[in-house]
């Protein structure tokens, strides 16, 4: 990957060079034509025609560097979009190992047909037994399930709405140094002194 990279800045410092060099030949059939007038002004026609044969010659070369810089940057751009296509082929091919990955982990369509099939036989089999179930039931066996579903939320609901036991311990108690005995006299207590041992 590098030698590509490295290939494609080569290129486009060659590009740059040659705009570097395009617009000196552009400033120097300027400069001609500057010295072509002056000549002319001076009554210098010999001069005056060397310098646009000058210019003349560097248009030429301006051309001739157009075409290269065309074809160069052409170069360049075809280069870039084949790393691009490659990136692309790179992304597909992953994204193909992932798909063929799931789809091994998941059976095939063998295995999803399977499971589905398995599902459907499930579902069915729920709902012959409800079937079963409702259809032989008696009404008044029907009225004593509703009265215990009645009777199971109201017991729910008493639950819900008694009040939440404490979580945290309760709090040691200091004796400092006396601990009291608790004596039951006549239904009374009556707290005394412990005697220590």
């Amino acid at each position: 990957m590098y030698g590509v990279i490295r290939a494609i800045l080569d290129l486009k410092i060659q590009r740059d060079k040659l705009r570097q060099y395009r617009k000196r030949i552009t400033d120097l059939t300027d400069r001609e034509t500057e010295i072509a007038k002056e000549c002319l002004a001076r009554d210098d026609r010999k001069r005056a025609l060397l310098a646009l044969r000058r210019k003349k010659y560097q248009e030429s070369l301006l051309i001739k560097s157009e075409k290269e810089l065309d074809q160069l940057e052409q170069l360049i751009n075809q280069v870039e979009f084949s790393l691009v296509q490659k990136d692309v082929l790179f992304g597909l091919q992953q994204g193909t190992q992932v798909l063929q990955a799931i789809n091994k982990e998941m059976g095939g369509i063998e295995g999803v047909e399977k499971l589905m099939g398995e599902t459907e036989e499930a579902r069915a089999y729920q709902e012959e037994i409800s079937q079963m179930l409702s259809g032989n039931l008696s009404n008044q066996d029907e009225d004593e399930v509703e009265d215990e579903l009645a009777a199971l939320q109201r017991e729910t609901q008493r639950l819900q709405n008694l009040p939440h036991a404490p979580k945290s311990k309760l709090p040691e108690r200091s004796n400092e140094g006396e601990s009291q005995e608790i004596q039951y006299q006549g239904g009374k207590a009556k707290a005394q002194p412990a005697i220590p041992a």
